[in-house]
């Protein structure tokens, strides 16, 4: 039975045995997991490998690249300029950032880049991984381009773009580089493990990952929507092992970071605002504000029926059986990772993983397993 590092509450014995289950029958390569409730944790644990040939451990501050959980980060950078009156909702992006208001784009709202319902889900092609990772041609193509579907008009998952624009407006009313803000406003005060992007002498703390299988279009129009998307996000798994990726940074996908960080960052939203009791990142209207509904319905991108919310998918049985019932948002990353937050019961969970499964951005059997004994034990807690 492989070894899982790190401390449980003995109530969360079992959720431990499954992670060692987990790593042990190759299901994980390596993963951090950790679940808060009330502002602790009463799980953190880690195991497995960082690399493919199973000789590095992974340790206690590894870190992994989050995939599309960086976007709940992002999304929670703008949520604190709403929070502090300086970024309206409802006011259209191009107020903000002049130049995307080309190609008929003057009435995009702020709302609908959050919440993926601005028809630009990723960049015209044809377009390169390089172009996709250099901020100012990235932010240039998306200003310049026209959408692809009326804005409002329904969720079409905006894979890679939409930090981009969530980025470049953060930036343009913080007046600090976006990353900066991040830090100054985020993972400085929390003293939480996530960054964009991985410094080269960071390197020895990073993982190898399993890729995932690729998807088959062979089904679909090639002039689609979805393909269309596909095409322009050139993005392989891969990448996230090589310099380009590591030096850039990518507001919606190379977030580099552990269970525990994204746990500590997202229980923000769990805990109604406040960390520690005195750290005061949100106010709780904002964070109703968050979870409010802005659109429903099978999405454009993924064929999931998905409920989001300010840059948050809402929890319903319809999108995962599997995600609790309640006042819940949350998101994935690429190949399983998860954050998951729950302010009815004031329940973080953040997980973490470096085998990639070929399952979108909404966890793999590893997550489902591990967040339906998790809120098993957490039920049986309440009751």
């Amino acid at each position: 039975m492989a070894e899982v590092y790190g401390t449980n509450d003995p109530a969360f014995d079992s959720v431990r045995e499954l992670l060692k289950q987990r790593i042990s029958s190759g299901d994980e390569l390596g993963a951090s997991l950790c679940v808060n409730i009330d502002g602790k944790d009463v799980l953190d644990l880690w195991g497995g490998y960082t690399d493919v040939a199973r000789t590095k451990s992974w340790d206690k501050d590894t870190v992994a690249p989050v995939w599309s959980c960086s976007k709940v980060v992002t999304n929670l950078a703008a949520l604190i300029l709403i929070d502090r009156g300086l970024l309206d909702v409802n006011e259209n992006v191009a107020t903000y950032w002049p130049e995307f208001a080309a190609n008929g784009k003057e009435n995009v709202k702020v709302s609908q880049i959050l919440s993926h319902t601005a028809g630009l889900p990723a960049w015209e092609p044809p377009v390169t991984i390089e172009d996709t990772l250099n901020w100012k041609e990235s932010t240039k193509r998306l200003a310049g381009q026209a959408t692809w579907w009326t804005p409002g008009d329904g969720s079409g998952y905006h894979l890679s773009s939409q930090g981009y624009l969530v980025g470049e407006v953060v930036q343009r009313v913080s007046g600090k580089p976006f990353k900066q803000f991040v830090a100054d406003e985020i993972t400085g005060p929390l003293g939480a493990d996530f960054q964009y992007g991985l410094p080269e002498d960071q390197k020895a703390r990073t993982v190898e990952i399993i890729p995932p299988g690729r998807f088959s279009f062979k089904d679909l129009d090639p002039d689609s929507i979805p393909v269309k998307a596909v095409i322009g996000t050139p993005m392989t798994a891969e990448t996230s092992m090589g310099p380009v990726f590591r030096k850039a940074v990518s507001p919606a996908t190379n977030g580099f970071s552990n269970a525990r960080a994204l746990a500590r960052i997202c229980s923000t939203v769990s805990l109604g605002g406040t960390v520690d009791g005195n750290k005061r990142i949100l106010k709780p209207g904002s964070i109703d504000e968050l979870l409010r509904q802005r659109t429903d319905g099978v999405d454009r991108i993924t064929f999931d029926y998905v409920r989001f919310g300010l840059g948050v998918g809402l929890g319903d049985k319809r999108t995962r059986p599997w995600i609790p019932e309640g006042d819940i948002c949350f998101w994935g990353g690429w190949g399983g990772s998860l954050v998951l937050m729950d302010r009815n019961r004031r329940v973080t969970i953040g997980y973490v993983m470096n085998n990639m499964a070929t399952t979108g951005t909404l966890g793999n059997p590893n997550t489902e397993a591990y967040v339906r004994e998790i809120y098993e034990l957490v039920n049986q807690s309440l009751s």
